[in-house]
């Protein structure tokens, strides 16, 4: 079991990550890593979102849609739990810790629509994981997201100061960048 979970954290943060070599997330990849503060701020609420949602829409799909055949459903399903799960957690940190609610309170509503949230959650059920695997693929994903949010935040950060040509200022030497990076992350496949 152990072994099992070492490889789905390695597996889920570097091998398949689910910007690099998966193509999910790309776009709170790149509107939200200009600044490394909001990259980690990002990261951390999708991780608390994707742990969470990958144990409730496990039990969903186990105890409720499995039992009575309604798997045509899940995609629906597991949408409205997400939505429901990031609006319970908006409200839990507006009444806890408004400073808090006010660092991330833009970034808290992106993440519903952040497809690599669907995206663990279906997978999670297609690779047949029990519930403990279910949990560290979501955390391994999320890492690897928070990750690659965090990378590419500090090298644009640092591209801000270097002498690149008018012409690739912005985005196009963001996505050249961030496709030399998924070109580097593609090393990793061996590991697993």
């Amino acid at each position: 079991m152990l072994e099992s979970i070492f490889a789905i954290l390695i597996s889920t943060i570097l091998v398949n990550n689910y910007v690099f070599a998966q193509f999910l997330g790309i776009c709170p990849f790149l509107g939200v890593s200009s600044k490394v503060e909001t990259a980690t701020g990002m990261g951390i609420a999708v991780t608390f979102v994707v742990v969470l949602s990958s144990a409730i829409t496990w039990a969903i799909q186990r105890f409720i849609l499995d039992t009575l055949g309604l798997q045509y459903l899940q995609t629906i399903v597991f949408i409205l739990v997400i939505a429901s799960l990031v609006q319970f957690v908006e409200i839990v940190i507006k009444k806890t810790s408004p400073s808090l609610y006010t660092a991330m309170g833009v970034y808290l509503p992106l993440i519903t629509t952040n497809c690599v949230v669907l995206g663990v959650t279906v997978l999670n059920v297609q690779n047949g994981y029990d519930l403990i695997e279910t949990i560290f693929s979501g955390l391994g994903a999320s890492v690897g997201f928070a990750l690659a949010l965090i990378l590419m935040s500090s090298l644009r950060e640092r591209l801000d100061f270097a002498d690149v040509p008018e012409d690739l200022k912005g985005v196009p030497i963001a996505l050249i960048s961030a496709g030399l990076m998924a070109l580097a992350f593609s090393g990793f496949q061996g590991l697993v």
